[in-house]
């Protein structure tokens, strides 16, 4: 029965399950124990990219079908084996954020309706970002062809820069592009860097990707979110599973492996196997820490000519930041 809960082996802790044979995905007919037999099957990858990052929960109760809510602090009545951390909101809010340490984490988290977990771009003690996170975004009438052609594109300028990168879907009609960064920046010089990136690619390739933040200027185009990047800014982690009706996974994979990929068919039912017989993707990828100090510092240069570009509107007003106002109504206040 729904309303019965079990204990759960992981890390060596009993990890208490209630409720394991609700539904989280009903059209897949996969239960809460269904998907932490998923996050376990690949607890190995996952901690690889996750482990020791802070994670924002967001909790869907009544699984994938229902609401949601992003868990902002960890609740008082968390087990006193829970890691966690302070971290900062975009307005500079403190909350309590899981650290997610081992399997046990996993568990945990899957029970209070997680199977999305947002990742920040550090691990702690350490806060230094080690990630630069390039989201590519379909505008409406963009394929996923269009997508997979502009990640090659991303890789394409990552390498004649002398920087690696590596990929992942996004579970959705997207892809995420990774670079793995050398100790020593901070966010905002990470942002700059994707600003500086996404800049140098719409213009080599202006009828396929474009870098402008208002809608209304991408066209049908591939968006190159470089505010993925900003500071405090969470991102649909790898491994993570979408609210999709086919409980689909943000999957890492290689580079080989895009060029044919059907992002729909990587899901909690296929992952875990794919794993099995081809490991992890990422298995090496931060042990391969990357150096942008030439996009950071284009970026610097050019912030008292071309200025910055947008931020979202949740952050404080930017220096050099240009108006926060879509170009489509500071024409009609002229």
């Amino acid at each position: 029965m729904a309303g019965d809960e079990i204990m759960v082996e992981a890390a060596g802790r009993d990890v208490r399950v209630t409720s394991p044979t609700k539904l989280y995905f009903p059209k897949r007919n996969l239960t809460k124990i269904d998907i932490i037999d998923y996050f376990l099957a690949v607890s190995g990858p996952v901690l690889n990219a996750l482990g020791g990052r802070p994670i924002l929960l967001q909790r869907f109760p009544q699984g994938q079908a229902g609401k949601s809510f992003f868990q902002k602090r960890i609740p008082e009545n968390a087990p006193d084996w829970l890691e966690t951390t302070t971290v900062e909101t975009v307005n500079g809010t403190p909350s309590r954020a899981l650290v997610l340490a081992d399997e046990a984490h996993l568990v945990w988290a899957v029970n209070q309706g997680s199977f999305v977990l947002h990742a920040w771009p550090y691990r702690v003690p350490d806060e230094f970002v080690d990630e630069l996170r390039i989201d590519l975004d379909p505008t409406p009438g963009v394929t996923f062809e269009d997508v997979r052609a502009a990640a090659f594109l991303v890789r394409e300028e990552f390498r004649e820069l002398g920087i690696e990168a590596w990929v992942k879907t996004s579970g959705s009609k997207g892809l995420h592009v990774y670079v793995p960064l050398a100790d020593g920046w901070n966010s905002y010089d990470v942002r700059g860097a994707a600003v500086t990136l996404a800049r140098h690619l719409s213009a080599r390739h202006p009828t396929a990707l474009t870098d402008k933040w208002w809608k209304e200027e991408r066209g049908q185009r591939v968006f190159i979110d470089f505010n993925q990047n900003a500071p405090h800014k969470t991102v649909f982690a790898a491994w993570s599973v979408r609210p999709r009706v086919g409980a689909q996974v943000s999957t890492p994979i290689t580079w080989e492996e895009l060029e044919t990929v059907d992002p729909n068919t990587l899901t909690v039912e296929t992952v875990p196997g794919r794993v099995d017989e081809q490991s992890d993707p990422w298995a090496d990828m931060y042990e391969q820490p990357q150096v942008i100090d030439d996009l950071v510092a284009e970026f610097n240069q050019n912030l008292k000519t071309i200025g910055d570009a947008p931020w979202p509107p949740v952050y404080p007003k930017q220096p050099f930041e240009p108006p926060r106002v879509a170009p489509s109504r500071a024409k009609r206040s002229d």
